[in-house]
């Protein structure tokens, strides 16, 4: 399994909210390239970006993405309101190596058979989930759909993997929701990365032998809780 750091993008900053809620940002660091810079410095080889601007239709960070997919020995993968093919190729053509795709693919799945075959293994799919259903529009709507059935509209599709994100526990620093991991890996085929409440070492390495092809990490990784060196060299290759 492989950590990858976050970095979530508002109002030109890096910043880590508590729940997905817009009102309850804990962390707030001005230089999202240098944010990146230092992750790859302490040997993360993967990085997870996310317009939170974009997402909810207040802006977006196409410089500051575009700038960050730039750098030399570290690939990312971007989402956040990529809810066109335009979108979607604009990220790829600026170095991504993936597009996470959300909303646009719960609600609309012809849409995203479209999107998938066309850039096959570079789309992964964003379920997050609060309780037990998908959350979707900057996970402020319901869709009403479990999971488990989400990722079983996804089995036949090329995909590069699904985000599954514990919007529950998402920046509470509480632990990951493991067995949300486990339903999800049991569930489908494609590799499961694991986000929300990430804290320790020992929260990777249940994530991993639950199954999780990554962990996505944030908040414990900017306040400290989780050593970062320790956890780029055990998972960040």
């Amino acid at each position: 399994m492989i950590a990858v750091p976050a970095v979530d993008l508002r109002e030109g900053a890096c910043v880590q909210l508590v729940g997905g809620n817009y009102a309850a940002e804990r962390v707030r660091w001005p230089d999202p390239v240098a944010v990146a810079e230092r992750w790859r410095g302490l040997g993360f080889r993967q990085l997870h970006l996310v317009d939170l601007d974009r997402a909810t239709e207040r802006g977006d960070h196409r410089a500051v993405i575009a700038a960050i997919a730039s750098l030399e020995g570290i690939a990312v993968q971007v989402g956040g309101g990529l809810r066109s093919e335009e979108a979607i190729g604009e990220v790829l053509d600026w170095g991504a190596g993936t597009a996470v795709v959300g909303t646009r693919a719960v609600e609309d799945p012809d849409w995203l058979e479209i999107v998938a075959q066309r850039w096959a293994g570079r789309i992964v799919v964003a379920a997050d989930v609060r309780g037990c259903k998908v959350v979707t529009r900057g996970w402020a709507e319901s869709s009403g759909i479990a999971i488990e059935d989400l990722l079983g509209r996804l089995e036949d599709l090329p995909l590069a993997g699904v985000l599954v994100t514990a919007v529950h526990a998402e920046g509470r620093l509480a632990g990951p929701d493991l067995e949300l991991t486990a339903t999800a890996v049991a569930a489908t085929r494609h590799p499961i990365q694991a986000s929300g409440g990430i804290t320790t070492r020992d929260d990777l390495e249940h994530l991993q032998r639950r199954g999780a092809a990554k962990a996505i990490v944030g908040m414990a990784l900017y306040t400290g809780r989780l050593d970062g060196p320790q956890a780029a060299k055990e998972f960040g290759a």
